[in-house]
C-alpha cells in the first residue's frame, strides 16, 4: 500500500502509519517502533507524530499489553516530542489520563511512566502540567 499509494502522499502516508499503529497484531510494537526509524517518518511533523505515536497508544490490547511495554514505549516517544513539540508531547501525555480505571497492575505500570516522565529534568511547563494533573487524578 504504502508503494503504489502513500509515499509521496503525506495524509495517505498519515493514515498508513495509523493503520499500522493500531493493528491487532502480535507484533504492532515492534511495527511502530520500525516505523520511526522510516524515511518519510519524522517525530518533528505533528501530523505523523499523532499518525503513528497517537494511534498506538489508542490501541486498546497492545497499548495496554500486560508487560507495560506500550506504556514505556509511549513515555519515551513523549520525551523526545516533548524537545521539539510541547503542545504534541502534552496531547500524547493525555494517554495516560484515567489510568486508574484499568486495573491495580496496569495503573502501577502507568503510574511508574508517569512518574517518571514528572521527574525528568527539562520536561516542559504543558506537558509536565498534563502528567502531574494526570498523577493527582
Amino acid at each position: 500500500f504504502y508503494s503504489r499509494h502513500a509515499k509521496g502522499n503525506d495524509l495517505l502516508f498519515c493514515k498508513w502509519l495509523s493503520m499500522q499503529a493500531g493493528a491487532d497484531t502480535g507484533d504492532c510494537l515492534g511495527r511502530a517502533e520500525g516505523l520511526l526509524g522510516h524515511g518519510d517518518f519524522s517525530l518533528r511533523n505533528p501530523n505523523k507524530a499523532r499518525a503513528l505515536v497517537g494511534a498506538f497508544a489508542g490501541n486498546l490490547r497492545r497499548f495496554h499489553a500486560a508487560d507495560g511495554a506500550g506504556y514505556r514505549w509511549l513515555a519515551d516517544r513523549i520525551l523526545e516530542v516533548d524537545g521539539i513539540n510541547a503542545v504534541s508531547a502534552a496531547r500524547l501525555a493525555g494517554s495516560f489520563a484515567g489510568f486508574r480505571r484499568y486495573g491495580a497492575a496496569r495503573a502501577a505500570l502507568m503510574r511508574a511512566q508517569l512518574e517518571r516522565l514528572a521527574g525528568h529534568p527539562g520536561l516542559s511547563k504543558d506537558t509536565l502540567e498534563i502528567v502531574t494533573r494526570t498523577l493527582r487524578g
